[in-house]
């Protein structure tokens, strides 16, 4: 339990004394919980920090300091059960160069309360900056803070993430993305690679370095690099081919030609199509049939949603031209196996 000082002033807790040996702070972060957060994600963030703000493991708090900010005393759950203490109140926001909001389950129907929706809105008027990590972007989003931005959000969570906010614009393979003053993560291990990013822009490579190794991180990731995923069971290690194919993940409905799909990746359509043959050994365009196949049967087996709407979710004009496509694809059609004729 935070002792009745923090619950006044964050800065009041135990500092290192000023002198040339004990640098005061430079990063600092303010954790915002959402009911059900992703331990996970918290974890990762506050430990990089930890282990940037200190040399070889000491934990102290020369160059990063952090608090779990909060309307109440009480603690928050995790997705896996486990509670988190609340270190410091919803004080000034501008104590801190970042807030950073963790996401977690989205079926809570209200996962941050209102003094902390208030809260978020003050920090962002003020010009403090905002996180979400994993679906903390999804109440970055709701909140009205990435209007203007572009949020980079998990392939687990894309889909309904574009049903929830349809116009806002969304980073589609990326693992993290700073935007000005804002930032966003897919979860996962990345949030360790967007912690260490901002490591480097406030403190530098050596404190950077030290959290990674430490952390057993070999390889920096940048923003830039793809999603651990590989859509279908297509197996390859070309970023390139693994790009696209999240792409067709992502585009199940409204779906790219490959000729506006190959430059999105950086290739012509003619490279693409060699690199699938050299890969995967399959063209772009069955590729993507056999991915939006994939989708449409997790549709029928785990939905009863009419077969029509199954179609037109999976990007086909009519429910005939998809139940043809579909028995060619998997030998029933999609009513047959709805009705148990087929094994889940």
């Amino acid at each position: 339990m935070y002792d009745t000082a923090a619950l006044t002033d964050p800065k009041s807790r135990r500092r290192p004394p000023r002198s040339a040996a004990f640098m005061l702070p430079k990063l600092r972060v303010g954790f915002i919980l959402s009911k059900g957060f992703t331990l996970s994600a918290f974890a990762l963030f506050a430990d990089t920090l930890r282990l940037a703000g200190d040399v070889e493991d000491r934990s102290r708090r020369l160059r990063c300091d952090w608090d779990v900010v909060s309307s109440t005393r009480n603690a928050t759950v995790s997705s896996c059960g486990v509670q988190v203490v609340p270190t410091a109140p919803l004080a000034d926001p501008t104590n801190y160069d970042y807030i950073a909001v963790v996401g977690g389950l989205l079926s809570i129907d209200e996962p941050l309360d209102p003094p902390t929706t208030a809260y978020l809105h003050k920090a962002a008027k003020a010009g403090v900056g905002l996180i979400g990590l994993c679906t903390g972007t999804f109440l970055l989003a709701k909140t009205g803070h990435l209007s203007g931005h572009v949020a980079c959000v998990s392939w687990l969570h894309y889909h309904e993430f574009r049903e929830r906010f349809p116009r806002q614009p969304t980073a589609l393979n990326q693992i993290f993305r700073l935007d000005r003053k804002r930032a966003s993560c897919v979860g996962g291990s990345a949030v360790a690679d967007l912690a260490a990013a901002l490591v480097r822009k406030h403190l530098g490579e050596g404190a950077e370095r030290n959290a990674l190794e430490i952390l057993q991180i070999n390889t920096r990731r940048n923003a830039e690099d793809a999603q651990a995923r590989t859509p279908s069971a297509f197996e390859t290690n070309d970023r390139r081919v693994r790009n696209a194919l999240l792409l067709m993940e992502q585009h199940v409905e409204d779906t790219i030609p490959i000729e506006t799909l190959a430059p999105l990746v950086g290739l012509s359509r003619r490279q693409l199509e060699r690199l699938f043959q050299s890969e995967i050994a399959t063209s772009p365009r069955q590729a993507y049939l056999t991915i939006r196949m994939e989708y449409a049967r997790k549709l029928v087996v785990n939905t009863s949603i009419p077969i029509i709407q199954v179609a037109l979710a999976c990007g086909f004009e009519s429910d005939s031209h998809f139940t043809r496509r579909f028995r060619q694809h998997y030998g029933q059609t999609p009513s047959s196996i709805r009705r148990g004729r087929m094994v889940a």
